[in-house]
């Protein structure tokens, strides 16, 4: 803690520093999808649907083509945004529904503290309790939340985002920089069944992923989720042309992306390429060239150390994340080897609430994925499994999982996992086809064991330290499920994980 405090007195040192400068920080606009895969953008030709936001961003700036979240799930994913950390470094902001603690720095707070105006609108860190554990609000900044409009349909917020943003802009000084979050609740489910049909897309238009059954209830899931992707980046748009008008777009640093991957089985909350793989577009007219495109691996922690490098602040100590600056202003390559990710609990899917830990290494061509409790099923105890969220498709797998057309992909969404999982997403990208066997690729598969284990014991995960059940204990205050049994106390840490 004293750690923290001689930080953050140091960052409140900082507007004498710059004051003579503070018109040239830039803005920062973060835009968070909640639950999209990376292939789903028009700029990255999906057909499907129109994205003329994000498609606007990567015009004036930058898409990245590699980019990968720090988990599968929202609340990790989330709290390694704002921190510039891993879940695992995290204590129970590295899971889901729990605590968010008091003494991990954001960058939100940090910027705030640096003379920023700072808000939020929508979906911020979380799910999480971030009351109990003393924050004045949620950690991604105070929420900007009193417009609504009318819900185009069914699952889609009545949150009006952007007009959120225009009241936050209209209260801020004007000679003031803005730090806002702008959380999307879409494309989370539920949708609307049938709402892509009903706006008109078609289900010829559908690329179905490889690990999902290709049939009509499928391709018309698949669209009511491009539709609500559509509702999350009108409300960006809006606040793009908001910043054009107001004179300020071209001093912004504009970051858009999603937390996970798409609400399906086999990619959300699972350690799969369409689990982790996110869109991500970033904008500042002012110093990043446009019209690029970058295939280097980029992590969703790059962004708090991007953020302080452009708000001309020191980054706190422990950050796994890069300064993205760099690359977007210069050029200059990243070089990065690998990105990391990993999950723990993400709902109440298993008895005594048990969560299923994983942790994968990325590289270019390989993803490899460490189970560390393959006797547990990875997406739920049956028959239920509860990591994935209800809808057609899952619905349409439950009752064909013994359809021979079929079985093949329930057992790869559903089924157990071994403890070594290695796939080559050059040419399995639906990580249907597990290699760690391959005799061939022995030398590669221990190269990749040992690099990600002298990762994850540097950065002090408890899954490799003398208490790797701890992420057990930890309390869930979302709903819990009374057929599941055993220790299941709401916001009650479990004492037998607890040493």
């Amino acid at each position: 803690m004293l750690h923290r405090r001689s930080f953050l007195s140091a960052s409140l040192a900082a507007p004498a520093l710059l004051r003579g400068q503070s018109a040239r920080r830039p803005n920062i606009l973060f835009a968070i999808a909640d639950d999209q895969s990376w292939t789903d953008t028009s700029a990255a030709g999906q057909k499907a649907l129109r994205t003329p936001g994000f498609d606007r961003v990567a015009q004036q700036g930058v898409r990245f083509t590699e980019a990968f979240a720090a988990s599968p799930g929202c609340a990790p994913s989330r709290a390694a945004i704002l921190t510039g950390r891993y879940p695992w470094q995290l204590r129970e902001a590295g899971t889901h529904a729990s605590l968010f603690p008091r003494d991990l720095t954001v960058y939100p707070e940090v910027l705030a503290r640096a003379g920023y105006c700072t808000g939020l609108t929508g979906k911020g860190a979380g799910p999480c309790n971030f009351e109990d554990a003393g924050w004045p609000h949620n950690p991604a900044g105070p929420s900007f939340d009193s417009h609504k409009a009318p819900a185009p349909a069914s699952g889609i917020n009545t949150n009006d985002y952007a007009a959120n943003f225009d009241g936050f802009l209209s209260q801020k000084p004007k000679d003031q920089p803005f730090c806002f979050w702008y959380g999307g609740q879409e494309p989370h489910r539920p949708y609307q069944p049938g709402l892509g049909l009903k706006s008109g897309k078609k289900l010829d238009d559908v690329v179905v992923p490889a690990y999902l059954p290709d049939t009509p209830e499928v391709r018309s899931d698949i669209l009511d989720y491009l539709t609500e992707i559509e509702h999350f980046d009108r409300h960006l748009a809006r606040m793009l042309d908001a910043l054009d008008k107001a004179g300020e777009l071209e001093n912004t640093l504009v970051v858009v992306t999603a937390d996970n991957g798409m609400s399906f089985p086999g990619a959300k909350a699972q350690m799969r390429e369409y689990g982790i793989h996110q869109p991500l577009a970033v904008c500042w007219p002012a110093r990043v060239k446009g019209g690029r495109v970058s295939d280097e691996l980029a992590s969703l922690t790059d962004f708090a150390p991007t953020y302080y490098a452009a708000a001309g602040l020191p980054p706190p100590p422990g950050l796994v994340g890069r300064n993205l600056l760099p690359l977007l202003c210069d050029g200059k390559a990243l070089n990065r080897p690998y990105v990391l990710s990993g999950r723990e609990r993400h709902s109440h899917a298993r008895r005594d609430l048990l969560g299923y830990p994983a942790r994968a290494l990325r590289n270019r061509h390989y993803l490899y994925v460490r189970n560390f409790a393959p006797d547990r099923w990875p997406s739920g105890d049956p028959p239920k499994y509860y990591d994935i969220d209800n809808g057609p498709t899952h619905q349409l797998m439950l009752a064909r999982q013994n359809d021979p057309a079929v079985a093949p992909l329930f057992q790869a969404a559903y089924g157990k996992h071994p403890a070594e999982e290695l796939f080559d997403i050059r040419t399995d990208p639906a990580c249907l086809k597990n290699l760690a066997r391959e005799p061939r690729l022995r030398g590669l598969l221990a190269e990749l064991r040992r690099t990600l284990t002298a990762q994850l014991k540097a950065q002090d995960d408890p899954r490799l330290g003398p208490n790797p059940n701890i992420w057990e204990s930890y309390p869930r205050f979302s709903p819990t499920r009374p057929e599941l049994g055993g220790f299941a106390e709401r916001g009650r840490y479990n004492p037998a994980f607890r040493k």
